[in-house]
């Protein structure tokens, strides 16, 4: 189960890199891809809470609260593009990072 939520976060990820090259280089990015990355990384983490639970490893649920303090600024910055509002570079920058965290960690626990 842990190989196919690595799988599944590398998806979200790459189509994270894609929002954020366009959110960087100010190109349009489409409501599609934005809400599969949210669909995408919402379903892995989810998957990789109960996978958490159920193994009771601090190392795994380090990834867990990386990914839940990522997925929080994500949400921040949608619900303030669905105002319209633009969220500041920094914000975007450092959710990458917590998820780049907390995937490092996830791999690192699986091998």
């Amino acid at each position: 189960m842990l190989y196919a939520i690595i799988g599944l976060f590398a998806i979200a990820a790459i189509i994270g890199i894609l929002i954020l090259k366009n959110w960087l280089t100010s190109a349009e990015t489409g409501r599609e891809t934005v809400y599969a990355h949210g669909i995408f990384a919402a379903l892995e983490l989810v998957l990789l809470i109960v996978a958490a639970l159920q193994a009771g490893n601090n190392k795994l649920m380090t990834s867990v609260i990386l990914f839940v303090i990522a997925a929080i600024g994500g949400f921040y910055m949608f619900i303030r593009d669905l105002k319209g509002k633009f969220s500041p570079t920094a914000v975007a920058i450092i959710h990458a990072l917590l998820a780049v965290a907390g995937f490092l960690f996830l791999v690192f626990y699986v091998i």
